[in-house]
């Protein structure tokens, strides 16, 4: 770049043709009044006729009608001869001179919504195809191709600021320009990796959009992302970090909204989804507290301030610093009892008025709106590649439970089992939960051996320990572990099963008068 000269461009003729219309009348109008001639198609030309702005139909360019349902119209040389014609080259002046070919300076073009027709459930092979735009991108190419001479708009965030950069120095210039045509690039790459990886789902053509009968994970992993923000730095301070959302999605944790506080940290948004994810396991009121990803206190209840207390009361002591994430928007009732903890973030639904007035003090809290997004895949980085699995979503029927003690558990202590199920999901490897029916006594995370998550478990707990239940990610390998929950107070244990030593272990909880429940389903959190 450095060794081109720097040039500016004056807009006398611009070609507007959008499928997202969010201001396009207004930017139409401030480039009419500084005398730009305006050149349009379809839906965008009678958009524009009826709010007042004089504009030629693409036809008028061409000299050719748009055909075959509109799949061309923009397909011309009279189009991509005045959009890639080099200015400052005499033969290229000539040729468009000889076959009457006028410049195009800009370009405004966004392309079909293929992504959210894609999302539409039960959507029709064709109308998928229909949405493939042909004319769009080939514009957004040649214009960012000839981008010392062509300006290339892509979104109507830039609307405003082009506007005011032409009204204040009448031209565009090659830094504005060179900066447009990356985010177009970007943003013809980013359609056409949407389009692969939705017709690659897909195993027969023009049968069915199904994903249901295509191979659930994909030949070529494309991924879309777009920076949202820059962190500080990443999980340590020498590390440098950002935050990327995926394109087309406006869910999630990454688009969740802060309301309030401190900038997000990386260990923050790391701990937002650990929160969240939790939290939506639950129908019932659910308040979740964390610590560097592991919950120190789970719980559920019949307003979200008994659900916080009890959440709480699990771990005081381990809470104080942590990440909340509920399933319930936040009252004023739950937030004056939160607001009496130091918690470095909260994810909910939403926050009412009287909530957001009492954290109003806490200047420093940081308050997120989260809207749920649909299970996508879960990626891991290797060197020199990736690991890809889907999401760990399988739900625990009736039938996957079956009672291999003598025991058989109480009404309560199933109810107890399934809830420390959901907690132990969440938990990291080798993970052992101690709980009673809606709430975590105790939990044991991360460790090398299972019995020493038995033993961690109970030390860490602050409530009774007698009575409780206890879940366990995978299965027992050895009895040892059984024989540790039991000396700690519980009485029964919800776990896998599938281990070698698997009648060695239900001996011993028969021998210590437990109640077992097998699972045939594992949770590892690695």
């Amino acid at each position: 770049m450095s060794d081109s000269p720097k040039k500016t461009t004056t807009i006398e003729r611009a070609l507007l043709s959008v499928t997202d219309k969010t201001g396009i009348v207004d930017f139409a109008k401030k480039l009419a009044q500084l005398g730009v001639e305006l050149v349009s198609t379809g839906g965008t030309a009678k958009l524009l006729r009826d709010s007042g702005v004089t504009v030629k139909d693409i036809s008028e360019l061409t000299g050719f009608p748009e055909m075959l349902d509109g799949r061309v119209k923009t397909l011309h040389p009279k189009v991509h001869g005045g959009i890639l014609h080099i200015r400052d080259n005499a033969e290229h002046r000539a040729s468009v001179a000889e076959h009457e070919i006028k410049p195009i300076d800009m370009v405004v073009v966004n392309l079909y919504a293929f992504e959210k027709t894609a999302a539409k459930p039960a959507v029709k092979f064709q109308e998928l195809i229909e949405n493939i735009d042909i004319g769009g991108p080939s514009m957004i190419r040649s214009a960012a191709k000839n981008f010392r001479d062509v300006a290339i708009v892509t979104s109507p965030d830039d609307y405003e600021a082009i506007a005011q950069e032409l009204q204040s120095s009448g031209t565009l210039s090659q830094e504005t320009k060179w900066g447009l045509a990356k985010k177009a690039f970007a943003t013809t790459a980013a359609y056409d990796s949407a389009i692969a990886s939705t017709l690659e789902k897909l195993p027969n053509a023009g049968t069915t959009t199904s994903a249901d009968e295509a191979d659930p994970l994909p030949t070529n992993l494309r991924l879309n992302y777009t920076k949202k923000m820059d962190l500080r730095y990443g999980e340590n301070p020498h590390q440098t970090a950002a935050l990327y959302a995926e394109n087309g999605v406006i869910t999630g944790v990454a688009n969740g909204k802060q309301l309030q506080g401190k900038e997000l940290s990386y260990n923050n948004i790391v701990d937002l989804q650990a929160a969240w994810d939790l939290a939506q396991e639950f129908d019932e009121t659910t308040c979740v507290i964390i610590k560097h990803t592991n919950p120190s206190g789970t719980a559920t209840g019949n307003t979200l301030s008994e659900a916080y207390k009890k959440a709480l009361e699990a771990d005081p002591v381990s809470a104080f610093g942590g990440v909340i994430g509920v399933n319930r928007p936040v009252d004023a009732e739950a937030a004056e009892e939160i607001a009496k903890l130091f918690v470095e973030a909260i994810a909910a639904p939403s926050f009412s008025e009287a909530a957001l007035a009492k954290f109003a003090t806490k200047k420093n809290l940081r308050l997120v709106e989260i809207a749920p997004a649909p299970a996508g895949f879960a990626l891991k980085h290797v060197s020199g590649g990736m690991l890809v699995q889907d999401a760990d979503v399988r739900p625990l029927t009736q039938a996957d439970l079956k009672v291999v003690t003598n025991r058989q558990p109480t009404a309560e202590e199933m109810r107890a089992m399934l809830f420390a199920w959901r907690v132990c999901k969440h938990v990291k490897s080798n993970a052992i939960v101690y709980a009673r029916d809606g709430q975590t006594v105790g939990v044991g995370a991360g460790q090398m051996s299972r019995v020493d998550s038995c033993r961690i478990g109970a030390m860490k707990a602050v409530l009774p320990l007698a009575g409780t239940v206890v879940a366990s990610d995978a299965f027992f390998p050895f009895p040892d572990g059984v024989e540790e929950v039991a000396k700690a107070g519980a009485v029964a244990v919800i776990q896998p099963g599938g281990s070698v030593r698997d009648q060695e272990v239900i001996d011993a909880a028969n021998r210590l008068g437990l109640a077992m429940v097998f699972t045939g389903v594992r949770h590892f959190r690695h």
